[in-house]
């Protein structure tokens, strides 16, 4: 009788043994998911958004660098208008902000973000075919005419792009937000998966205590039965 008794103690501490170590795989399995999602969220944090916004505001810095280069051609007193030199400078910018567009667009971007994008490219064109009309009519009907295009237009569709990579920036700035309390909440998590190991501790530390406990119960009983 004390026999089965004691199989079947054993038997119920073995099952909770069982489940206490299915909890802490389980446990460990989320952690190490946690730290792969927490990983990957970092990752993404510096290449989809710390990287393009840097890359943007290269963009911002080369259309006020072209809006500053038109603006001294035109109304410099102090020099005539170079027309050849004006249409190099911009052309070099003009590639130097395609590319850094381009690599933008590489990025991992949200639907808002793929909509500005868009939107600023077309942007970036309309502002090119102003520029090229500018120089065209500065080269051809003289500096004056060119200026009224550039007032009527071209200052404009210089200042909505900039409008556009501001947008485009804060953006960014809204999902790098996000990305952080995504990642603040995965470590929370990993609080709350350390606490759980903690308690499943404890309570190993109890069974153990327990199993050591009944078996001396055990064995005194036995030492009883045995003297009588």
């Amino acid at each position: 009788m004390r026999f089965a008794y004691s199989i079947k103690q054993k038997m119920k501490i073995a099952v909770l043994l069982f489940c206490i170590m299915a909890c802490t795989l389980l446990i460990r399995f989320l952690e190490d998911k946690s730290v792969k999602s927490m990983n990957e969220s970092f990752v993404s944090m510096y290449n989809d958004r710390l990287i393009p916004a840097t890359d943007l505001f290269y963009v911002a810095e080369n259309a006020y660098l072209k809006k500053s280069l038109f603006e001294d051609a035109l109304y410099g007193a102090d020099q005539a208008f170079d027309a050849e030199s004006l249409k190099s400078k911009l052309a070099k910018l003009n590639v130097s902000i395609d590319s850094l567009i381009n690599k933008y667009g590489k990025t991992f971007l949200v639907k808002l973000e793929k909509e500005q994008l868009e939107e600023l490219k077309k942007g970036l064109e309309s502002t090119v075919g102003v520029e090229n009309r500018i120089l065209a009519i500065a080269t051809t009907q003289g500096v004056e005419e060119a200026r009224k295009l550039y007032n009527n237009e071209g200052r404009d569709s210089s200042n909505k792009t900039i409008k556009k990579l501001s947008e485009l920036m804060s953006i960014q700035k809204q999902i790098g937000e996000e990305l952080i309390k995504d990642s603040a909440f995965m470590v929370s998590g990993n609080k709350l998966y350390s606490s759980f190991q903690v308690v499943l501790a404890i309570v190993i530390g109890i069974l153990i205590v327990g199993i050591v406990f009944t078996s001396n119960v055990v064995k005194i009983n036995n030492e009883k039965f045995n003297l009588n």
